[in-house]
């Protein structure tokens, strides 16, 4: 038996080691695995690709998927995540549910750096059900333009985070969060766009997805994140109606404060095109439980200006200029903060997460 990972060396690099470490880490333990390109190239030069591995053992009828980096950037987290898990299942038994693993979803975003795919798309505001338009813009957005999306460089010398905290004395918080984050159509450069029409990635999944869970009559899933919330505290994220069963099985198995949903949250936001109301919305299986791990980094106004910048240098700065590599280094830092304290705490909370709702779908949580 090898020696288990240190809980640090769960962490990547970049993209292609994440890729790399997850494809051998999976094959070692047995998992089929199947590789989708996404048809861009990354800054080597080599195709970009999102993984899924699938346990070849377990229940089929009932399904733990686990998923990464649908926001880029934040898959250098949810990959350790991945990894984690993997090296724990090797050092002891699988899961008796089968398990799916959705690795590094949004592969541009994660070996660029950005939040964004390749069309500067957001994928958690692309995933819109049927009949809602990729079309409009909360109230507000249009307003916050031209503070939003500059169409300049960054620059060190602009006044951020005064205008932000004077926007949030105007408008309060929860107000401003909404109006900027929950998903607009109407700015393709902008932040939080969700596209016109759907991302390759959201093609390969509704013609993928239910192969990968054929046969599953209850499906558990954990989507990782992170920005939200208090430095290294986490929350389950929910954007769709909850049955009573559901907030029994959530209270049940990972606390009664363990979520919230976006109507009653303090974190999250109202946002459209989620990736969880559209995989409920499939009926993928008769069961499905969505949840949006959310894992605090950094207050939220450094990590919207973070953001910004970033974008401000994918559309109007230069690839090679200082400004472009600190904005891209500062945003991984936002999201994947390298304090070591951080990547101990979410990684051991966020195997914990797993474990129980492992232990909950064979009836053995907390109850």
């Amino acid at each position: 038996m090898e020696l288990a990972l240190n809980v640090l060396d769960s962490f990547s690099q970049d993209y292609p080691e994440a890729q790399s470490r997850f494809r051998e880490a999976a094959t070692k333990l047995g998992f089929s695995l199947e590789s989708h390109s996404i048809g861009e190239n990354g800054p080597d030069g080599s195709e970009l690709s999102f993984d899924v591995a699938c346990s070849t053992g377990g229940d089929p009828s009932r399904v733990l998927v686990i998923s990464s980096g649908i926001h880029g950037v934040e898959g250098f987290f949810g990959s350790a995540v991945q990894l984690g898990m993997l090296d724990e299942w090797s050092q002891g038994e699988m899961p008796q549910p089968k398990v799916v693993l959705l690795h590094g979803l949004n592969a541009y975003g994660f070996a660029y750096s950005r939040r964004f795919n390749e069309d500067n798309v957001d994928p958690n505001r692309n995933f819109l059900l049927a009949g809602q338009p990729f079309a409009g813009s909360p109230p507000g957005y249009a307003e916050l333009d031209s503070f939003l999306n500059p169409k300049r460089p960054p620059s060190s010398w602009e006044p951020f985070s005064a205008k932000a905290v004077w926007l949030i004395a105007q408008h309060g918080m929860s107000k401003l969060r909404s109006a900027i984050a929950s998903g607009q159509y109407d700015y393709p450069q902008g932040l939080f766009f969700g596209g016109k029409g759907p991302t390759r990635m959201q093609t390969i999944l509704q013609q993928n997805m239910p192969r990968w869970l054929a046969g599953s009559e209850q499906v558990v899933h954990l989507d990782f994140h992170t920005g939200l919330g208090a430095w290294g505290t986490w929350k389950l994220l929910i954007d769709y109606p909850l049955s009573e069963l559901q907030r029994k099985q959530l209270a049940g198995w990972f606390g009664a404060d363990s979520f919230e949903a976006n109507t009653e949250s303090d974190i999250a936001y109202d946002a459209r095109g989620g990736f969880g109301q559209w995989c409920v919305a499939q009926k993928f299986s008769p069961e499905y439980l969505f949840a949006c791990a959310e894992f605090g980094t950094y207050p939220a106004v450094k990590v919207l200006a973070g953001l910004r910048a970033e974008n401000q240098a994918h559309h109007w700065g230069k690839a090679e200029a200082a400004s472009t590599r600190k904005a891209k280094q500062t945003l991984k830092e936002l999201f994947c903060p390298s304090a070591a304290s951080w990547r101990e705490e979410v990684l051991r909370q966020s195997k914990q997460l797993v474990r129980q709702a492992e232990q909950g779908m064979c009836g053995e949580g907390k109850s």
